[in-house]
C-alpha cells in the first residue's frame, strides 16, 4: 500500500513538474543542490509531532546521491540497470538500507525551505518555488495534510547543531 501510495504522488509530482515548469523557467531562483555537511542528516520524514511544547520528528535517514555521484553509486549497486539507462534516473539515487527511525528535536527557531506543496487545496496551487521559506507551524500543517500529496515521500535535508534540527530543507524529486 505504501508503494502504490509513493507511486501515485510521484506521477502526480511529475506530471505537475510538467505543468509548472513553465512558471519556474525565467525566474530568477534555479534548482540548486543542497551542500553536503557534517551536519546535514537527509531522511524520510515519517512524523512530525509537538510534545509539550517540543517539536520533534522521527526520521529515517537515507543517502542521496545527485549528477555524477548519483551515477556511480547507482553503477555500483545496479549494474544491469545502469547499462541500459547510462546513468541514475533522474540524476538522483537514494540509498536506504537501514529503515530504522530517529528521532531529532526541532528548534522552535528552526527555518524551513520548501520547494513544492498543496497551496491551496488545489492542483493548481501545487506550484515549485525554490526555497519557499515557511513557518514551522505552517510545516506541520503541510506535513499533515496528505489529501493531495504525501510530503512524507519528500527526502529533506535536515541540518542538526547543538543535538537540534536548525533547518529543514524539503529535496524536490522529479
Amino acid at each position: 500500500m505504501k508503494k502504490i501510495t509513493l507511486l501515485a504522488t510521484l506521477m502526480i509530482v511529475a506530471l505537475l513538474g510538467f505543468i509548472t515548469s513553465a512558471s519556474a523557467i525565467g525566474t530568477e531562483k534555479e534548482y540548486t543542490p543542497v551542500p553536503t555537511s557534517e551536519d546535514t542528516v537527509t531522511a524520510f520524514i515519517s512524523s512530525i509531532h509537538n510534545d509539550n511544547g517540543h517539536l520533534t520528528i522521527k526520521a529515517d535517514p537515507i543517502e542521496w546521491y545527485e549528477g555524477a555521484a548519483a551515477d556511480q553509486k547507482f553503477k555500483e549497486r545496479e549494474k544491469e540497470a545502469f547499462e541500459e539507462l547510462g546513468g541514475a534516473p533522474d540524476n538522483y539515487y537514494i540509498v536506504n538500507d537501514d529503515q530504522t527511525l530517529h528521532t531529532y528535536e526541532v528548534a522552535p527557531d528552526a527555518q524551513v525551505l520548501m520547494q513544492i506543496y498543496d497551496h491551496d487545496g488545489t492542483y493548481e496551487g501545487i506550484q515549485i518555488n525554490w526555497n519557499e521559506p515557511v513557518s514551522l507551524d505552517k510545516y506541520v500543517a503541510i506535513m499533515n495534510n496528505n489529501k493531495l500529496m504525501d510530503m512524507k515521500n519528500f527526502p529533506y535535508h535536515l541540518v542538526i547543531q547543538d543535538g537540534k534540527v536548525v533547518k529543514i530543507i524539503q529535496q524536490y524529486i522529479p
